[in-house]
C-alpha cells in the first residue's frame, strides 16, 4: 500500500475544536502537508495566533469562531468556507466537551452541553460537509475523533455522559458509512479512537482536582501529535482503501 497526501494538497479541510489539544495538532499537521485548513472553535483567537506562526508553510490556516453546540453558528461557518475558500474535502469532527460528575447527581445542563457538542454538533457538521461533497462530486473523507472509552467502559465513573457520547460517535460513524455505501458514494468515514491523550481535557486542565491529578499521573498517555500523525496516515491511504476504525493507545494502557 502506497501512502501519499499528494491528492489533498491545496484542498480544504475543516477541523472542529481546533483551538487546542488534538484539534490544534491535526490542523497544524495538515497545514504542513499543504492543505487549506479551517479551524472552528469558540477561542478562535488561539487559531489566529497559530496561523501567523505557520506563515510560510505549504498550506494555510484560517480561524472561524464557532460554538459547536449552536446549529446556526455551524451553518454560518460552513457557508463562510464555501463563499470565501471553496468546497470542503475533509472534515475532522474533533470538538468535544467533558463535564465531570457522577451520573446519580449530575446536572441536566451539563449532560445537554455534552450531547449538543459531542453528538449533535458532529451530526450537523457531517451533514453540511456531505451535502457539499456530494453536490460537487468530491470523494472526500470524514474523520470522527472518537475515544477508547467509546468502545469500553473505563472504571472512571465521573466520565458518565461523555463515555455515552463517544459510544454514539462510533455508532454514528458506522451508520454514516452504511448510508454512503447505499448511495454508492466514494466518501470515506473513519472513527479514530485515542486512549488517554495529554491535553487541556486531561492532565493539562488547570481546574483539575487533586483526586483527578493523582489519577491521571498514574496513567500512561500519548501526545496530541500522535493522533495528528494517525490522521495523516488515514488520509494517506489509496482511494480504494478505507480505515474504518483506528484505536491508538499508549503502551501500558490502563483504562
Amino acid at each position: 500500500m502506497v501512502l501519499s497526501m499528494q491528492r489533498w494538497i491545496g484542498k480544504i479541510a475543516i477541523v472542529t475544536g481546533a483551538s487546542s489539544g488534538i484539534g490544534a495538532a491535526i490542523a497544524d499537521h495538515l497545514v504542513e502537508k499543504g492543505l487549506i485548513v479551517v479551524g472552528l472553535a469558540r477561542r478562535s483567537e488561539r487559531i489566529e495566533k497559530r496561523s501567523k506562526a505557520l506563515d510560510g508553510k505549504k498550506g494555510k490556516l484560517y480561524a472561524v469562531r464557532t460554538d459547536m453546540s449552536k446549529e446556526e453558528e455551524i451553518l454560518r461557518a460552513f457557508q463562510w468556507v464555501e463563499s470565501n475558500l471553496g468546497h470542503v474535502h475533509i472534515l475532522i469532527n474533533n470538538a468535544a466537551v467533558l463535564k465531570e460528575s457522577y451520573l446519580h447527581e449530575g446536572k441536566t445542563e451539563d449532560w445537554r452541553a455534552t450531547l449538543d457538542v459531542n453528538v449533535l454538533g458532529l451530526c450537523i457538521a457531517t451533514r453540511e460537509a456531505f451535502k457539499i461533497m456530494r453536490a460537487n462530486g468530491i470523494s472526500g473523507h470524514i474523520i470522527n475523533i472518537n475515544s477508547l472509552i467509546g468502545h469500553k467502559l473505563a472504571n472512571i465513573p465521573i466520565f458518565n455522559v461523555y463515555s455515552a457520547s463517544k459510544y454514539a460517535v462510533g455508532a454514528l460513524s458506522g451508520i454514516l458509512r452504511q448510508e454512503l455505501d447505499n448511495l454508492n458514494s466514494k466518501i470515506k468515514v473513519t472513527s479514530l479512537s485515542p486512549g488517554l491523550v495529554s491535553t487541556e481535557m486531561t492532565d493539562l486542565n488547570p481546574e483539575n482536582s487533586a483526586e483527578r491529578i493523582h489519577l491521571l499521573n498514574s496513567l500512561p498517555m500519548i501526545k496530541a501529535d500522535d493522533i495528528a500523525d494517525a490522521v495523516d496516515y488515514v488520509l494517506s491511504t489509496p482511494e480504494n482503501v478505507q480505515i474504518q476504525e483506528l484505536i491508538i493507545t499508549p503502551i501500558g494502557e490502563k483504562l
